[in-house]
């Protein structure tokens, strides 16, 4: 098992996607787009905040108390919370259809608990996240103001929450 995780810390090394790991992800978000995956594995697409154009990655979607969250395993300093940011919030997520979303950031004091569930879901997230994940909370609760946790919401119940008011439509595809 230390020989895997050695393997996928390197194809993030420095917090990004090596060459290798961007043609892994690629793939990966074809299958997950597709349905063809799990169904806690799904793409999420952001529009870009310097090019406008989508960006679309995998991701593995952790539920806890019947709500559906993301988690950058990356930490705070990655290019899609970056552009989650700039877009307010609004992405796409995709499993065999499209589904159109606002992610909101939950408070670090309510992040423990997705964390551990995240970590138990998601094997490739494990090696990039200090914690066991069968740890106790007060391990998460440490680390938690370094990892951004997304709830999931459709754009319609977000904009009736009282967030932004969000388009109706997806991100535009340029070019």
């Amino acid at each position: 098992m230390k020989a895997h995780d050695t393997y996928l810390r390197w194809l993030y090394r420095g917090g990004r996607p090596s060459r290798f790991g961007r043609v892994l992800n690629r793939m990966s978000a074809v299958m997950f787009s597709a349905g063809i995956m799990p169904s806690r594995a799904a793409t999420l697409e952001i529009t870009g905040r310097k090019s406008g154009r989508p960006v679309s990655f995998p991701v593995v979607i952790a539920d806890y108390r019947g709500e559906r969250y993301l988690v950058s395993m990356l930490g705070a300093n990655t290019n899609w919370v970056r552009n989650l940011t700039a877009a307010d919030g609004q992405a796409v997520l995709r499993h065999g259809r499209q589904e159109l979303i606002h992610l909101q950031e939950i408070p670090v004091a309510d992040r423990a608990p997705v964390l551990r569930r995240y970590l138990q879901v998601a094997p490739g997230g494990r090696p990039h996240i200090p914690v066991d994940r069968r740890a106790g909370l007060a391990e998460f609760e440490r680390i938690a103001a370094d990892y951004p946790v997304y709830r999931i919401r459709p754009r319609a119940a977000a904009n009736a929450s009282g967030t932004r008011r969000q388009p109706a439509s997806p991100p535009a595809r340029l070019g």
